[in-house]
């Protein structure tokens, strides 16, 4: 239904600085526009405007959620802690989880999300082949214990999110929830007006296989991804692949130990030796689950810890210290080399860049020594291949080999083939056509309703405010009365018969507030179309103005009306 909201009757306050602990332009401008307030560190109140528009981004998920069949429920947000425990999240989720118990001693946790319970619902609900496949979607609070919260709404410790699951009898099925869920997510992101682009990602704590992030490219984002400018292939860094084939070392010579004092860093040994550090195996030591494992990268390269433990999840994953070496005679720090050691003294993890028959100059676990032609597959096993260095520009394409490009964006939704991970830990089965058990397969799929809208304001703000696509826009028209009795009742006039059109309208008919600062809200409120009852008022004249474009016209009122209405 149209709506004519005035601002006089409208609690809203604008501000003219920026907060003082704003970094991005979503919370600046957010907070300034009067949607939203702090409440705490990662806790916002959306004020009416914001809940307007957040409402808006809900509005159209859920539309495009029912449009493929997908059924909505509401679960609740305190859940108890024994699903979790089942699943194993409840250790795995780590500090992330807010836990609390009740008055009896009961442990609960607020839900971060919902795989559990929704395997619980479908296991209650859902006996027969007959009963499925079935999607299940809601829109809800979600809680994550953020170690630091920023970037306004961005990265809260509670925030509005529609999370899905599919539950089919088969992978057959699965993959085509998967598709129609996909499908439906562009059709979403494209109604919301954000510029996107999907990327294969890595499951992490959600678990399962086939798994796609929807990124919008800001530079405020906290995730980077590449793309290829040859071909198709995009990814999240974390999720990139590198492809090497195997060397021939037939003519690199023996191990020869060389005399290397002061050179524990890479630098100081590239320096010592007059050679590129990428000649070098760099032998990173972590702790996994408290037992301590090598990772071997050319030497020019960092190992990305955010991808080491997405690879070795749920095992937890830490640098070793000082203090590791110290019952560790075998390990010297400074100078460990995989040649006598990988697969004795450590578990040994290389990036496929260390492909056999590679050599290498290495620690040789002598204080002051290195030794050259260490050739990995002759001198030194590999018990597991992992793509672990961080991904530089110019890295070629998995796909062409061209050299990628890496872009910053924020994650705005996530889809994953879960397949039976949770079936399996709660025993999902239904009935089959042949009488016997099925064990069902799952997808997950989710989008951040309430980053969403910071998304939006990153990628469609200009110097003067917000700019909101007109789908989530708090209003369809912003009606501005720049004077003084004859210009309010002009404005009111308008705001009335727009609403009656069926538009939803915003008229600034605040007393004593001065046409500048008018105009300014106006430009900082981002409704995408602006309508000025000015000096031209007593003849019922107007100016229609284009809030991205700046594009004006004057126009009689009946004419404002009709092209608006249209």
């Amino acid at each position: 239904m149209a709506q004519v909201q005035r601002m006089s009757r409208l609690m809203i306050k604008t501000l003219r600085d920026d907060p003082a602990d704003a970094e991005t332009a979503s919370h600046k401008l957010l907070v300034r526009a009067g949607y939203v307030r702090r409440t705490a560190a990662g806790i916002w109140t959306w004020l009416p405007l914001g809940k307007k528009v957040l409402e808006n981004v809900s509005r159209i998920v859920r539309e495009e959620m029912d449009a493929i069949g997908a059924q909505e429920v509401l679960l609740p947000a305190l859940l108890p802690k024994e699903p979790y425990e089942t699943s194993q999240r409840w250790e795995e989720y780590g500090d992330l989880l807010f836990r609390l118990k009740d008055r009896k001693g009961a442990e609960y946790l607020l839900g971060p999300t919902h795989e559990e319970i929704f395997t619980l619902t479908v296991k209650d609900q859902c006996t027969s082949y007959k009963d499925l496949p079935v999607m299940l979607y809601q829109i809800q609070t979600k809680y994550r214990d953020e170690a630091r919260p920023r970037s306004g709404v961005l990265r809260g410790r509670e925030f509005q999110m529609k999370d899905s699951y599919s539950f089919d009898t088969s992978d057959e099925g699965l993959a085509e929830s998967y598709r129609l869920h996909r499908e439906a997510y562009q059709k979403i992101f494209q109604r919301l007006g954000l510029d996107y682009r999907i990327v294969s990602a890595v499951s992490g704590a959600m678990g399962g296989s086939a798994s796609e992030e929807f990124l919008a490219p800001a530079a405020a984002g906290e995730d980077t991804f590449v793309d290829c400018p040859a071909c198709d292939y995009a990814a999240n860094t974390e999720a990139v692949t590198v492809k090497v084939e195997p060397s021939d070392a037939s003519g690199v010579g023996a191990m020869e130990e060389l005399d290397t004092p002061d050179t524990p860093t890479i630098e100081t040994l590239a320096e010592h030796l007059g050679v590129p550090a990428s000649a070098t195996l760099k032998n990173l030591l972590v702790k996994v689950d408290g037992e301590i494992v090598a990772v071997g990268v050319p030497g020019d390269r960092e190992v990305d810890l955010g991808k080491l433990g997405e690879h070795l999840a749920p095992a937890t994953v830490e640098l070793v210290t000082a203090e590791d070496f110290t019952d560790r005679p075998d390990l010297v720090r400074g100078y460990v080399g995989p040649q006598g050691l990988a697969g004795k003294s450590f578990k040994y993890l290389a990036d496929p860049r260390v492909a056999p028959g590679t050599a290498w100059i290495t620690g040789a676990n002598k204080d002051g020594k290195h030794t050259r032609n260490v050739v990995a597959g002759r001198d030194f096993e590999v018990d597991e291949y992992l793509d672990v260095v961080v991904v530089e520009p110019g890295d070629p394409c998995p796909k062409c080999g061209a050299g990628l490009r890496i872009d910053r964006a924020i994650e705005i939704g996530h889809i994953f083939q879960l397949g039976r991970k949770y079936a399996d830990a709660f025993e999902l089965d239904v009935l089959g056509q042949n009488g016997k058990p099925v064990r069902v397969t799952m997808g997950s799929y989710g989008i951040g309703v309430s980053r969403a809208v910071a998304a939006l304001a990153e990628q469609t703000h200009d110097e003067s405010g917000l700019c909101w696509p007109r789908e989530v826009a708090p209003a369809d028209v912003h009606v501005v009365a720049a004077g003084k009795a004859k210009q309010t009742e002009l404005a009111l006039e308008v705001g009335d018969k727009l609403g009656a059109a069926g538009l939803r309208v915003l008229v600034d008919d605040r007393a004593g507030v001065s046409p500048g600062v008018k105009f300014t809200d106006a430009e900082l409120l981002g409704v995408p179309t602006i309508l000025v009852a000015g000096r031209r008022a007593a003849e019922g004249v107007v100016e229609l103005k284009d809030r991205r474009t700046g594009e004006r016209e004057e126009l009689t009122v009946e004419e404002a009306v009709a092209r608006l209405s249209a």
